[in-house]
């Protein structure tokens, strides 16, 4: 079934705090996806950032962004005030997020909140702990004793404090009981509001696509509580790091820094932590895009101290067999595959062989050859099209950039002689959208026509990324009327099924009730 989707980061949402979250502002742009006639809604990682900010960094591949919590839901349940929240410093550019002073106001609020709740006596909190115990014990006790060490890594803790096991570890709990516990209640927090947004958009018709890195932090709660799936030695020092190697595009290669999976490890367990963690992804999300889908065929190894990825060699990854036992085991098991890049036959073959969709992405279809494998007169059905992603320019910043025989070819392909910038962008939109893929995933930077100031991410920087938001207003109707249309015509309009009263509760009935509760409060 033909469909589309827009690709927005949560954090980029408008909201009154500094950065997107689970507020009003997320089911209004719900409505406004349902009004564009779109079927998707693809977001970053949800995961806790930690050093650049980077969603592709976390430090736990299960727990959620405490940043995306709505704090004007906390004030309705009583457990802050509205004064306490408009109060603290959240930036002074709605467009941009302010990570320092998000940072240094957000958690004091939520430990307000924390010493106000009675989580005694809150049986749904409690059936939250238990629920997710497997892994959230190891994430909040982590969170504790790395506060408690001023953010050090835990590579560099005493030994005894790497030892999960160990008396120590054991003793720390004990001391840090308060803490640990305030980490396990922003995760009841996320867990809880996001199961309301995405609840709230299924029932619009609009499914999420969320975004799984294939790798995970080195310092992060899954390594130090499993080391023995990754390519640790018994000084809990990586032997290996993941990267890519030297190409056209960096002469020294990708040092990502990630540690690598032990592969004959996950084996012998049955690959029992992806069923796990493909479980969980799939109860956060309705489709997981899964990053560097290459690295399952052949993962590059980079000897860990290397300064740069010159040295590292490929190795052999777990290939189909992996996949095979995440069909079976993982329920309504939805994979989109990142497979961008250079791609080996074994690599397509074994896109091929599960089944799951790739990519294509429009600004990589047009160089010199004019026979590049992302030009839409060669899709088969079977893929996802994008015009970019989160790692690229955007399509307007990209064009303006664009010169001789590329600019050329571009308009050329998409019918846009000497016409402004801004109508190419739509022409690539139209191209996207007119072509065979079966999704077709726009970010919302392009359908705003914005040039590379909204640009969310240039890989292998620090600084500036992450930080785009969308302000109030932005999408305005005509442009979300214009979505709706080209779905229309390009026939990815969903087909209409009847909806009951009940759950045809709109963004605005949500927010006049939501501003009743504070005119009480």
């Amino acid at each position: 079934m033909r469909a589309s989707g827009v690709l927005m980061a949560v954090s980029s949402l408008p909201s009154e705090y500094g950065i997107g979250c689970f507020s009003r502002e997320a089911y209004e742009f719900v409505d406004q996806l349902e009004k564009a006639g779109q079927q998707y809604w693809q977001i970053l990682p949800l995961g806790p950032t930690g050093y650049g900010d980077s969603p592709y960094q976390s430090c736990s591949t299960f727990a959620g962004n405490p940043y995306f919590i709505d704090l004007d839901e906390l004030v309705r349940e009583g457990l802050l005030t509205k004064e306490e929240c408009t109060s603290c410093s959240w930036g002074d550019d709605p467009g941009y997020v302010d990570y320092e002073k998000i940072y240094n106001s957000r958690f004091p609020l939520l430990k307000k909140a924390y010493e106000r709740a009675d989580l005694e006596n809150d049986s749904e909190y409690q059936a939250f702990v238990r629920e997710y115990q497997i892994w959230l014990k190891d994430y909040a006790l982590y969170m504790a004793i790395k506060n408690s060490r001023n953010g050090e890594s835990w590579l560099d803790w005493p030994k005894e404090l790497k030892d999960r096991s160990s008396g120590y570890v054991k003793r720390a709990e004990s001391e840090l009981s308060e803490e640990v516990g305030f980490y396990c209640f922003q995760q009841y927090l996320f867990e809880k509001q996001w199961k309301k947004l995405k609840a709230y958009a299924n029932k619009k018709g609009i499914k999420i696509i969320g975004d799984v890195p294939i790798y995970v932090a080195l310092d992060s709660a899954d390594v130090w509580a499993n080391p023995e799936l990754f390519q640790i030695d018994e000084e809990c020092s990586p032997k290996a790091v993941a990267g890519c190697p030297p190409d056209a595009f960096s002469a020294t290669g990708q040092l990502w820094g990630n540690p690598l999976y032990d592969w004959k490890k996950h084996k012998a367990t049955g690959y029992a932590w992806w069923i796990q963690r493909m479980t969980y992804c799939m109860e956060r999300y309705d489709v997981a895009r899964i990053d560097h889908f290459r690295g399952f065929d052949e993962y590059y190894s980079i000897p860990y101290g290397d300064a740069t990825a010159e040295n590292g060699r490929w190795e052999k990854g777990p290939g189909l067999e992996l996949f095979e036992v995440l069909k079976k085991n993982v329920q309504k098991l939805q994979v989109i595959a990142e497979d961008l890049g250079f791609l080996t036959d074994s690599v397509v073959k074994l896109v091929k062989d599960t089944g799951f969709p790739g990519m294509k992405v429009l600004q990589f279809a047009f160089d010199g050859s004019e026979d590049s494998e992302y030009l839409p007169h060669k899709y088969d059905k079977n893929c996802v099209v994008y015009t970019g992603t989160h790692d690229n320019e955007t399509t307007k910043g990209w064009l303006e950039g664009l010169q001789g025989h590329d600019n050329e070819f571009v308009r050329a392909y998409i019918n846009c002689y000497d016409r402004p910038v801004n109508d190419c962008v739509w022409g690539l939109i139209r191209t996207a959208l007119a072509s065979v893929a079966d999704l077709a995933v726009i970010p919302v930077q392009d359908y705003l026509c914005l040039g590379n100031e909204a640009r969310l991410n240039a890989p292998a920087t620090l600084g500036l990324n992450w930080r785009w938001r969308m302000r109030k207003g932005q999408l305005s109707d005509i442009t979300i009327y214009t979505m709706g249309e080209l779905n229309r015509i390009y026939g990815r309009l969903k087909k209409e099924e009847p909806v009951s009263e009940t759950e045809e509760q709109s963004a605005e009935e949500k927010l006049s009730e939501e501003e009743a509760q504070d005119t009480e409060c």
